[in-house]
């Protein structure tokens, strides 16, 4: 990972997706997304302060859980000054999104469950299937155009 001297206190987009990991396409699309911020130098160049760095690791780790970046997002503007989040904010913020990640959790253990006896009947049958229609409580009342 390359390093960025700390005197440095303004990083490029370059700079900022090497030592962060993501990508400069996924950097665009935080700023554009309200997730990150940059200026503009005259020459209409990106730059983002170092503390940037923190904000993108938080998004990252906050991805690759699961949770939706309008969640993180919510998250994030909730901070006072839209500052960078701390080690506190994430432990609040992580145990506030446990629940749903354990519902979700719940939700791909019965798919797991559910997916050597569907492939097992080959039916994939829309209404019948829980891979294709899970949870289906009125499956038995008829299709959806006769359920008016």
């Amino acid at each position: 990972m390359p390093q960025i001297p700390k005197s440095l206190c303004e990083l490029t987009v370059g700079q900022l997706a090497a030592r962060s990991g993501a990508a400069v396409s996924a950097l665009h699309f935080y700023e554009a997304k309200g997730l990150i911020r940059s200026r503009r130098t005259s020459g209409n160049q990106r730059r983002f302060d170092r503390d940037m760095l923190r904000r993108v690791a938080f998004i990252r780790a906050a991805q690759r859980v699961g949770i939706p970046l309008a969640t993180i997002r919510e998250a994030l503007a909730q901070l006072p000054e839209e500052r960078t989040p701390t080690q506190e904010d994430w432990a609040r913020l992580s145990e506030a999104w446990r629940g749903e990640l354990d519902e979700r959790i719940k939700r791909l253990e019965r798919l797991r469950d559910r997916l050597d006896g569907c492939i097992g009947c080959g039916c994939l049958s829309l209404d019948r299937c829980a891979l294709s229609n899970p949870d289906d409580r009125f499956g038995d009342l008829g299709s959806g155009s006769l359920l008016g």
